[in-house]
């Protein structure tokens, strides 16, 4: 991948790659506790953010569609959102001045 090759990269994104990897490892285990898919959780997540009311959403194949729909009736609890979102920094925009 990129990341690996591209030193500019690695410097630029070090701090929000750990970052990244410790909601991905909560988003894993929200979604175990759940017993839901990663992808429903992240629906559900979004979802849940005030003035959300159509997420644009990608599948390709029909099962994939399904799973997605499934998500509209999977309520996180508060704790579960902050679990999600306790470690997120914010992406530092790069590039342009």
């Amino acid at each position: 991948a990129r990341l690996v090759s591209d030193d500019v990269g690695k410097n630029l994104y070090a701090e929000s790659d750990k970052n990244d990897a410790q909601i991905a490892e909560r988003l894993a285990g929200v979604s175990k506790a759940l017993g839901a898919t990663r992808a429903q959780v992240a629906l559900a997540w979004l979802l849940s953010k005030r003035g959300v009311a159509a997420p644009i959403i990608g599948a390709s194949r029909e099962e994939q569609l399904d799973e997605l729909l499934n998500a509209v009736d999977l309520t996180l609890k508060p704790e579960q959102i902050a679990e999600l979102e306790t470690p997120y920094k914010q992406h530092p925009v790069v590039g342009f001045k």
